[in-house]
């Protein structure tokens, strides 16, 4: 088989031709490296990366006779997911070169799928705001976001069919809309954590970037053992809603057209939509996430606030400087109203397949700041489960991206409703 044939499989047929022995991991394994050798000068996707290695584990997986839902598909591990056979550096030098003695269970459990690790992707410092090197694939004057940064890159420049990355407060769907890939941020605790450099124990989630919605379920499925995640549907007539909620003038008119134009195109194919103002509890989940990711950063990070503040960047000390404001009275307070306002919003998002957002406020900003995430915080805060789908190239010819919702624990119901939209965008020529 041919390496671009290779490149443009999906990671589900790519894991059945390996499985079967019809394509060896060697061969995916050796087509991957030749576009990351073509493509990664620009973008700087990978914080570690050891084609000698990658070659010797695929012909292991060979050797094996591998098989299962990940059989010789190449995956990034973001830089703040430990491996034991890759440094772990937390996107930050003051873990420079650190080697951890365990793999993540997301790893190991990916690793027993068949899956082969083929490095590490950059990840901003300890998953906040300071980016590091990799820049946006579709231009790299641009950020590509984060903190998911090269996870995001990797995938959409094709250089792997899957990427793990982490969100805390929107650094899986903001970086997957700029960079125009599709990624899965799961209901809160579907998949384990345990390994992964901790900022708010109540927030922090691993999600799936994927190049369509179907490998990022089945990648989801293999890593939480939902098996139903990996045999999505697509509804006939999915019930949508449109909720584009509020500070709406941080948005550009492009973001707010790309939803409104997918859910004209989705209610023309079949779709039941319906328009949803925003809840009077809408605007105050916002504070609530301030609450909460600002007093658990502050303690989960009390080693490196401590004991190696000055190795910092000047963007992370200042941010864990405003996180730090935050007091343990109001953390409380945000921790008791929570388990209530997650009820309520479970029970509006309960009525749709999936409810249609903002995934950013635009285009992907140039330069290397990482962009705001001001329409996913209050998502992840209410533990949801979330679908980036690319849909659309704004003004400047950078990709658009629409954020999916769906209820808590209503994953599979989610990702059905994507793959509808999913289809609906393709049948209209693919975001343009």
């Amino acid at each position: 088989m041919h390496t671009q044939d290779i490149l443009e499989m999906t990671a589900r047929d790519m894991a059945a031709a390996v499985g079967s022995g019809r394509l060896t991991a060697r061969a995916v394994a050796e087509a991957h490296l030749e576009r990351i050798a073509q493509a990664d000068g620009p973008v700087m996707a990978w914080q570690h990366l050891d084609p000698a290695q990658a070659r010797r584990d695929a012909d292991q997986l060979d050797a094996q006779g591998v098989a299962g839902p990940l059989a010789g598909v190449p995956i990034g591990v973001k830089d703040v997911i430990e491996t034991a056979d890759m440094p772990t550096g937390y996107g930050t030098r003051v873990y420079d070169g650190f080697q951890p003695l365990w793999d993540a269970p997301s790893v190991e459990i990916a690793r027993r799928a068949g899956a082969l690790v083929m490095g590490k992707t950059v990840s901003t410092e300890l998953a906040m705001a300071s980016p590091n090197k990799t820049r946006n694939p579709h231009n790299p004057a641009h950020t590509p976001g984060g903190s998911s940064s090269g996870s995001c890159a990797a995938v959409a420049a094709g250089m792997v069919p899957l990427a793990f990355g982490t969100q805390t407060s929107g650094s899986v769907i903001r970086p997957a809309s700029f960079c125009g890939v599709t990624a899965l941020k799961p209901t809160f605790g579907l998949i384990n954590t345990v390994g992964i450099k901790v900022l708010c124990h109540g927030l922090d989630t691993l999600g799936v970037i994927a190049r369509n919605v179907g490998d990022a379920a089945a990648c989801a499925a293999a890593l939480s053992g939902r098996a139903e995640l990996a045999d999505l549907s697509a509804p006939r007539r999915p019930r949508l809603g449109v909720l584009l909620g509020t500070r709406l003038e941080k948005a550009e008119p492009s973001s707010i057209e790309a939803v409104e134009r997918l859910a004209r195109v989705a209610e023309e194919a079949g779709a039941e939509v319906t328009t949803i103002p925003a809840p009077a509890w809408f605007d105050g989940v916002f504070d609530l996430h301030e609450a909460v990711m600002g007093w658990e950063v502050t303690q989960s990070l009390a080693y490196e606030i401590g004991r190696r503040w000055e190795e910092l960047t000047p963007v992370t000390r200042a941010m864990l400087e405003d996180q730090g404001r935050v007091t343990e009275e109001s953390y409380r307070a945000a921790m008791q109203v929570l388990p209530g306002v997650r009820l309520i919003a479970d029970a509006l998002l309960s009525r749709f397949d999936a409810v249609l957002t903002l995934a950013a406020p635009g285009e992907a900003p140039e330069g290397t700041a990482t962009g705001d995430p001001i329409y996913n915080r209050l998502w992840s805060v209410l533990q949801v489960p979330l679908v980036a789908l690319p849909v659309a190239k704004g003004p400047r010819g950078l990709p658009l991206g629409v954020q999916l919702v769906g209820a808590r624990g209503e994953d599979h119901r989610l990702g059905s409703a994507a793959l509808f939209l999913e289809s609906c965008v393709s049948a209209q020529g693919g975001p343009r």
